[in-house]
């Protein structure tokens, strides 16, 4: 990566923060509207005990949400290629899930699951699913014709095409959407804790942001929210260096990037 990569949305990022801290300070905005961010990162580092446990609880549930997504995304990407009439049977349902917003439908999983956690993972994990599905279906019919003929030529087997052809050429697919998938499962664990509103020591960021946000203790809350964008961040990172380890070398577009 670049310096210029690093660099400019760092110096973005610091001027936006100067300029949050000149207003807050210039208007005289009272700490219990609008903290500066000196006042955040002081909350953070008080509260950090209390955040982080928190955070662990939620990003706990949002890496469950995802390797769940995972499996099932996957494993149905898998049939719907290799048959149409389950494709067609089962896709709308996928895409009512996905369009179907999950306040809707958590109370109706936190009512039927006994067990409060998993019920916030089947909730994360509704969100997360689909974009797993659709890009990795995508990736394994976009193989490129000439091979596939090339292939039937040589009379490989089903397993053989899926394994040595389509598998590979679904790859980026597959890491698209693992990308949005990853954000989508926080999310997802985000807003089933706000349902849910489970307190105590096993409660999430969200439920910590509904308590400060009773209590006007809005340094504590925007410290949260500023912990929720960073755990999202790094899911996308690790997603997407994990995604270039796999890709370089072979596939166009990590070539190109390194070119």
């Amino acid at each position: 990566m670049s310096p210029l990569k690093l660099l400019a949305p760092a110096l973005v990022g610091l001027a936006a923060l100067a300029l949050w801290h000149a207003l807050v300070a210039w208007y005289e905005v009272p700490w219990y509207l609008v903290p500066s961010p000196v006042l955040v990162a002081d909350t953070l580092v008080r509260d950090w005990g209390l955040l982080s446990a928190a955070l662990l609880v939620t990003l706990r549930i949002a890496l469950a949400a995802l390797a769940l997504a995972l499996i099932v995304g996957v494993a149905l990407a898998f049939v719907f290629v290799q048959s149409r009439v389950i494709e067609a049977s089962l896709l709308p349902y996928a895409i009512l899930l996905q369009v179907t917003p999950v306040v809707a439908i958590a109370p109706l999983i936190i009512i039927w699951v006994k067990d409060p956690s998993l019920a916030l993972v089947l909730c994360a994990t509704i969100v997360a699913l689909f974009p797993i599905i659709s890009n990795t279906a995508q990736g394994l019919r976009s193989v490129d014709p000439d091979l596939l003929d090339l292939f039937r030529l040589n009379r490989a087997t089903r397993w053989q095409t899926l394994v040595r052809l389509r598998i590979p050429s679904a790859l980026p697919y597959f890491f698209a959407g693992l990308k949005v998938s990853s954000g989508l499962a926080l999310i997802g664990a985000v807003v089933a804790e706000f349902v849910a509103g489970t307190g105590g020591t096993a409660s999430g960021l969200a439920y910590q942001i509904l308590q400060a946000g009773i209590q006007l203790n809005t340094p504590r809350l925007l410290a949260a929210l500023l912990l929720i964008t960073a755990a999202g961040v790094v899911l996308f990172l690790i997603v997407s260096l994990i995604a270039r380890a796999t890709l370089r070398g072979w596939h166009e577009s990590e070539l190109g990037r390194e070119a």
